[in-house]
């Protein structure tokens, strides 16, 4: 378990089971019911180790109804860079809980995803990636036991995604799903929820909201008021599926304005510039990586510290939108307006910027 004392708040992260927690506001050494608004350093950063993808060309994210919000089939930067990854690491050093290795591609098809796993584990920092299973092996399964908290395999609805969640579970590897969920798939979800007709064995099915952002289009974007998305929302948060549900924090406005019943102590709003932050595979530092194809709140770490970028006037204007939207609502302090890049995707009828 480790400890971390902030300006006015603790937070505990366990590094084998992944439980997070943090405490309220202090004051006067006495924790208060106020949550704090971010930390003094990212707890959690999204590291895009990966500049291309060795099958985007090939259309894998569409072939399988996916979208790929990096652009998979345009994209041709360079891997970071092992050095690049070092110095992230090295300030990351005491500070940041976890690392999500991703960007545009698999993360463990990098060329030093070995030494980026080790690099990972020596500072004693958590390593984690999502992936579409097509180049996993054994050998490399073996690799994320040894040094990774979870792994989470990308619902693809092919015989390598079977295949790779399988080889993980052979390796006694914690695997999620990561689910997209977006006007063609939202359907498949509900089905499988109803007939648990995801992978038995998997620890989390993670919901994650389709983005218009890089191939993902508009016409996939759900409506707040789309009588599938309630249902959706039901039976994913109702009952006992046999593996746990999550969904990431773009879909939190839908689980408060649709009534969900879900216990609002236990999710949280957009985490991007307050919690987390992403960093581009050519060292832009941007609050969140669905700001990589803009790049309108980036901030070139060649000339700038993380600590610096944190700090900046670029990052504090993306946490402007989290203090001023949605002031009239009796939900703003669990939903603080959602996505302040996707506002369509705000899954509110009341939402305001």
């Amino acid at each position: 378990m480790k400890m971390r004392k902030d300006k006015d708040f603790i937070s505990f992260f366990n590094e084998t089971t992944g439980h997070y927690v943090r405490s309220g506001i202090i004051k006067n050494g006495v924790e208060s019911a106020e949550d704090p608004f971010m930390a003094s350093f990212p707890e959690l950063l999204d590291v895009g180790i990966m500049g291309h993808c060795r099958h985007g060309q090939s259309g894998l994210c569409l072939q399988a109804g996916v979208e790929c919000y990096q652009d998979g089939l345009h994209a041709n930067a360079p891997n970071m860079a092992l050095e690049d990854f070092e110095e992230i690491v090295r300030q990351c050093r005491g500070k940041t809980y976890q690392i999500a290795l991703g960007g545009c591609g698999d993360p463990d098809q990098h060329e030093h995803f070995a030494d980026i796993l080790e690099t990972c584990h020596q500072a004693g920092i958590v390593p984690n990636f999502t992936t579409s299973g097509l180049g996993l092996n054994s050998e490399l399964a073996q690799l994320c036991k040894k040094h990774c908290g979870a792994v989470a395999v990308s619902w693809y609805r092919s015989t390598y995604t079977l295949r790779a969640i399988d080889l993980l579970f052979q390796a006694d590897v914690k695997t999620n799903i990561h689910y997209v969920v977006s006007n063609s798939t939202i359907e498949e979800a509900v089905t499988r929820l109803k007939e648990r007709s995801f992978p038995v064995g998997v620890n989390a099915i993670v919901f994650l909201l389709h983005k218009p952002v890089g191939l993902g289009s508009q016409a996939q974007v759900l409506k707040c008021d789309d009588l599938r998305v309630k249902e959706f929302l039901e039976l994913a948060c109702g009952g006992n599926h046999g593996y746990k549900i999550g969904f990431d924090s773009c879909s939190i406005p839908g689980l408060i304005s649709q009534s969900i019943d879900v216990n609002q102590d236990s999710v949280d709003t957009c985490e991007g510039a307050r919690w987390s932050a992403y960093i581009t595979s050519d060292m832009l530092m941007l609050p969140c990586s669905f700001d990589n194809q803009s790049k309108r709140w980036a901030v070139d770490l060649r000339s700038h510290t993380i600590q610096e970028a944190w700090d900046s006037s670029v990052f504090e204007d993306f946490r402007r939108y989290f203090r001023q939207s949605c002031p009239d609502c009796e939900h703003r302090s669990a939903c603080m307006g959602g996505c302040p890049i996707c506002r369509e995707v705000v899954l509110c009828p009341g939402h305001t910027s």
